[in-house]
């Protein structure tokens, strides 16, 4: 009898430690995350921010997280609305730009500001610099920043004008992204004009707009050379943020080592990615459209840009001291 009761308890035992390591070897449950923003899959935001997020996720997960993509506006097509859609969770991660909202993100609009970057420096760092330094904890409520960088600088983008000097700007109207770049503009003497970069295409073409002040690689990711043919490069405009944010709720919720994948491919290390894209596009869109002969590339000398720098410059210190922003100015520069 108690051979045999015995040899009932190490059976039972030895399907329990069965189930426990087939349970052990059970991988994690598979999980997706939705990636929305507005623009073509074709735009530089792919090959530089998202496809090394998605990518570097999935393969340390070995599939069990991964990231569908939601292109041209898919999940909603306003691009002003994109932070909200991550906040309210129509989509887990979302991309878009802080100047859309201006009012959201008052300390990191700072470094968009003309001069904030000193030779050398980078947007994500100056940016990160901040942000680690818990100066913009309130500009990102409900999200988790997963890239936050710089574009390129800043260019005029002109139909059948030439910008050489601060007086060609007088009373035009320049589609700007935002409020750091309204105001450069407004000192130049010139009327901004701000909307979508979706609408700067037909507002160019139809007259709407006399010009635009964006990164060159908005020329080619918005096919702008087929509706400008001069552009200026060399004065100090400023530059444009980016965020690509995603759902705090829905991080939270996910198992750690799904949270370790998304933080050991975003931060810094994906934000330079992203900057990197946008200034590799940048040059090979001004070479492009040196090369087609059909355009004006006026590339200012020292002299002609700080005459637009003494103009520009001051502007971003009456801002910064403004918002009594000096900390901001200091951490974003390392200082």
């Amino acid at each position: 009898m108690f051979n045999r009761s015995l040899r009932r308890i190490l059976m039972c035992a030895a399907a329990a430690g069965g189930v426990a390591m087939m349970a052990a070897a059970v991988p994690a449950k598979a999980e997706t995350l939705k990636l929305a923003h507005w623009v073509p899959p074709a735009h530089t935001l792919t090959k530089s921010t998202v496809e090394p997020l998605k990518n570097g996720v999935e393969a340390e997960t070995n599939g069990a997280l991964t990231i569908d993509v939601y292109p041209g506006g898919a999940l909603g097509k306003g691009p002003l609305e994109q932070y909200v859609r991550a906040v309210q969770g129509v989509a887990d991660i979302t991309w878009g730009l802080e100047g859309y909202t201006s009012s959201q993100f008052p300390n990191t609009m700072i470094s968009e500001l003309p001069g904030v970057l000193k030779p050398g420096e980078t947007g994500y760092d100056a940016i990160w610099n901040a942000y680690d330094a818990g100066l913009l904890d309130r500009e990102f409520p409900g999200t988790v920043p997963l890239a936050l960088w710089l574009s390129e600088p800043n260019i005029f983008i002109m139909k059948d004008r030439d910008i050489r000097k601060p007086e060609d700007l007088k009373g035009l109207k320049i589609r700007v992204s935002g409020a750091a770049a309204a105001s450069v503009i407004e000192a130049l003497g010139a009327t901004p004009v701000q909307m979508p970069a979706g609408e700067i295409y037909n507002s160019l073409q139809t007259g709407l707009i006399d010009g635009v002040v964006t990164g060159a690689s908005a020329v080619g990711d918005f096919k702008l050379d087929e509706v400008a043919n001069s552009y200026t490069i060399g004065a100090p405009l400023g530059r444009i943020s980016f965020y690509l944010v995603m759902n705090k709720e829905r991080f939270d919720g996910l198992k750690p080592e799904f949270q370790k994948a998304i933080m050991d491919n975003s931060g810094r290390k994906l934000s330079k990615s992203a900057e990197d894209g946008w200034n590799a596009r940048a040059l090979q869109v001004i070479d492009s459209l040196k090369a087609a002969g059909d355009n004006n590339v006026i590339e200012l000398s020292d002299d002609e840009a700080a005459a637009f720098g003494a103009i520009t410059l001051p502007v971003t210190d009456n801002i910064v001291k403004g918002r009594n922003a000096e900390i901001v100015l200091k951490t974003m520069r390392g200082e």
